[in-house]
């Protein structure tokens, strides 16, 4: 998710912590090798590289990152520091807010619906009961919203919002967020362009609500987080705080000094467009599930996998997806954390890259530009973000 700075606040680095650890309910293979110390240190580089040129006076605090690809042992590594005060190593187990890794879900409980018979993608928004009243909903269909080529301003870019003092005691429902952006002109015509809005995955959680008469939090833990042993991935509606172990996530201040703004919005404020916390191991394991196909039929993930232009360099969008050069994904950005979790089918690898800052100028951000890095050095056929 990404919100204007103004609204919701939206030293080198050091190497603690860079222990192995092996991936979560899976063997390596015995025939697994180790990369060697020469690619080693050059990741560690990429993400040093990286880190500071996302910085202010100091470089970001830390991050966690992952490789995995078949005939290698798992790469894994926390850098720096996960708190500043006081002072504590980044842990591979910490949790971070993963910010629009969150509609990877949403769209997957959308997908299974539709596999059901009990919605079709080219249904219009109109057709459902969502609470708010959205002008023009009989030509805006639930692809187009999926596809974020509905025309809807994002929620997020209202300026009502600005007056707004947001903080996380704030209290303001989605239908709220919707009914504010809706009364703003549509930017163009349903499906005519594409531009990234949080309204689009607001509703789409609305919609979720109208056809299972349940919440979209529920629906996700039933049909995806239990089922696949996401134990460490958490959809909150109150609560404001992280279980441990997390790391602290932060913003520069205005004399480029970090501050600690983890707990900053009020989960209903980011709902389906940005509220889960996960962390690298379930992340891993989530990404390849959704890209590969586990968690829905082969024609919805036709069609989840049918990316169209975004008019960015090296980026398509497919429903609820990013699509890089072969890599499949999603890149979320809340205050305080960027996180990025990636999978290439055509090769059976993984990037995870978690950063605790929400640093997204220039693009494309902080975690992209860590693995677009990585896939230049592993994968150069495949580089991703409109690398060169």
């Amino acid at each position: 998710m990404r919100v204007r700075a103004r609204v919701l606040l939206g030293v080198g680095i050091l190497c603690v912590g860079c222990v192995m650890l092996m991936e979560r309910n899976v063997s390596a293979g015995r025939d697994a090798k180790a990369i060697s110390a020469e690619v080693e240190k050059g990741l560690l580089a990429d993400v040093d590289k990286e880190l500071k040129a996302f910085g202010g006076n100091q470089s970001v605090p830390g991050a966690v990152v992952g490789v995995w690809m078949p005939g290698a042992a798992p790469w894994v590594r926390a850098v720096g520091l996960g708190n500043l005060s006081p002072r504590d190593a980044m842990k591979l187990d910490d949790k971070f807010r993963v910010g629009s890794n969150t509609k990877t879900f949403v769209v997957t409980v959308l997908l299974q619906l539709v596999d059901e018979g009990k919605l079709s993608l080219d249904d219009s928004l109109a057709k459902f009961d969502v609470g708010v009243k959205v002008p023009n909903a009989e030509h805006i269909t639930v692809r187009e919203l999926c596809q974020m080529r509905s025309g809807l301003l994002d929620a997020y870019h209202a300026p009502e919002l600005d007056s707004m003092n947001i903080n996380a005691q704030t209290k303001i429902t989605p239908r709220e967020l919707v009914a504010i952006a809706v009364k703003h002109p549509p930017l163009f015509a349903p499906g005519a362009q594409w531009n990234y809005s949080n309204t689009n995955y607001l509703l789409l959680g609305l919609i979720i609500e109208a056809v299972t008469h349940d919440t979209a939090q529920n629906e996700i833990q039933k049909r995806l987080l239990g089922p696949l042993k996401l134990g460490n991935t958490s959809f909150p509606v109150e609560q404001v705080g992280m279980a441990a172990p997390f790391s602290h996530g932060f913003a520069l201040d205005k004399e480029k000094n970090w501050e600690d703004v983890t707990v900053t919005l009020p989960p209903m404020l980011t709902w389906t467009a940005g509220v889960m916390i996960s962390d690298m191991a379930d992340m891993k394991n989530w990404v390849k599930d959704y890209v590969s196909g586990k968690t829905n039929s082969a024609a919805t993930q036709k069609e989840r996998l049918a990316c169209v232009p975004t008019g960015r360099p090296g980026l398509e969008f497919g429903l609820g997806i990013g699509c890089s050069s072969g890599w499949y994904g999603y890149t979320g950005g809340i205050p305080g954390y960027n996180t990025a979790a990636y999978y290439l089918p055509s090769r059976d690898a993984t990037i995870i890259a978690f950063v605790n800052a929400q640093e997204e100028t220039p693009e494309p951000g902080v975690a992209n530009s860590i693995v677009r890095d990585f896939t230049r050095r592993l994968f150069p056929e495949n580089l991703a973000f409109g690398g060169k």
